[in-house]
């Protein structure tokens, strides 16, 4: 694996330990030029449904995208990146266990939605505002006053 401080293409494996339950595998790696310490994590590629975008495009399940949206929702809020993590774990593992070979962008965006109600409001209202596209401020008022009934209930 390249060492990404001196990108060397050669490094050797130091220490390995299985993580998320044994899905994926965390190696502490040393670059063989400059010596430096790195981590990578390897996990199993498995077999996704295709995702069908709003527009009928479809497209592989990327995993990097979903993160990198969660990620802006919870930008500045108390959301570790570790959490974020298994929300995507959980969200990734439902479809693969999932029989049906395409899912559409809706029903993901529902599921984070649900994910981040439970663990933000703040980073619910964010994706939610995002996701949804609310076309003027009364529907994301009435987004906000249907999210206070939850609280309050």
């Amino acid at each position: 694996m390249k060492c990404p401080f001196c990108l060397h293409p050669a490094s050797r494996v130091v220490d390995s330990r299985p993580e998320k339950g044994g899905a994926a595998i965390r190696r502490r790696r040393e670059c063989e030029v400059c010596g430096k310490r790195f981590t990578s994590h390897e996990r199993v590629e498995e077999i996704l449904p295709m995702v069908i975008k709003k527009d009928g495009r479809r497209e592989t399940f990327d995993r990097l995208k979903l993160v990198a949206g969660i990620k802006k929702a919870c930008e500045k809020r108390p959301v570790s990146v570790e959490d974020i993590e298994k929300m995507v774990d959980r969200l990734e593992t439902r479809l693969q266990e999932g029989s049906d070979r395409e899912v559409s962008t809706t029903t993901i965006g529902e599921w984070v939605m649900a994910e981040l109600h439970d663990i933000d409001e703040v980073a619910y209202v964010r994706f939610a505002s995002v996701y949804r596209s609310f076309k003027d401020i009364n529907e994301f008022m009435s987004e906000l006053q249907d999210l206070l009934k939850v609280a309050k209930g």
